[in-house]
């Protein structure tokens, strides 16, 4: 897997800081926003995660290139729907030597991954000889989930919140929880505050909400009907 922060909003706190301040100024987001100290931004960054007023942070968005990762994630990463994405056509382009992403398990299993890669070079073989009957866009009915694809993915720090508490969380499936630690962690760099606090619930609230679920990280355990 491999993850590169491509473009961010610049200075993606202080436009958030900005964007929450006009709400109750009369002046303009520019002024404020160049009046603000980095102290200031800071606060009311921390202030506005804390009460839950998020809406601001939607003017700071976040570009990622994502490559080595399989159609399996990207099926499930697309389910955020506040976000765009730009992905490598199976269609256009030729995936006669595709390559694929092995689990974990399956490679820490030597007959399971003999099994396995069998499998996907019947499927290589397989694709190879069918696109040269029908078109490549019917050939790559052939093509399995692991299947490695590209992609560039692009959400604003509100999507990012609700992705990093989905996603992050240890009963997410492996590939896409790598995925969005690894996220975290370059956005994390260029706005700390902003993504202090981001995360599952069991590191941000202190509570898992995932009930009988729950990984029991937390000890503080509850279901979302309310009961615990």
């Amino acid at each position: 897997m491999k993850v590169e922060l491509l473009a961010y909003t610049p200075d993606p706190e202080g436009t958030v800081a900005a964007a929450a301040r006009i709400c109750y100024s009369e002046r303009g987001a520019v002024d404020l926003k160049e009046d603000m100290s980095r102290e200031e931004v800071n606060s009311l960054l921390k202030k506005l995660i804390s009460v839950g007023h998020l809406s601001p942070a939607e003017h700071a968005a976040f570009t990622f290139a994502i490559e080595g990762v399989s159609r399996s994630l990207s099926h499930q990463l697309v389910r955020h729907r506040i976000a765009s994405y730009s992905q490598k056509s199976q269609r256009y382009v030729n995936e006669k030597n595709f390559s694929y992403v092995i689990p974990p398990t399956i490679e820490a299993d030597p007959e399971a991954r003999a099994l396995f890669e069998r499998v996907m070079e019947e499927l290589r073989e397989s694709y190879r000889l069918l696109s040269g009957i029908v078109p490549r866009e019917d050939a790559r009915y052939l093509l399995p989930n692991a299947a490695e694809t590209k992609l560039v993915c692009t959400m604003n720090a509100r999507s990012l919140y609700n992705f990093f508490r989905m996603r992050c969380c240890r009963r997410a499936q492996w590939e896409i929880r790598k995925l969005a630690l690894e996220m975290r962690a370059q956005v994390r760099r260029v706005a700390p505050v902003l993504f202090a606090s981001a995360g599952p619930s069991c590191e941000t609230e202190g509570i898992c909400w995932e009930g009988e679920s729950s990984c029991g990280k937390a000890k503080d355990v509850r279901c979302r009907g309310g009961g615990a």
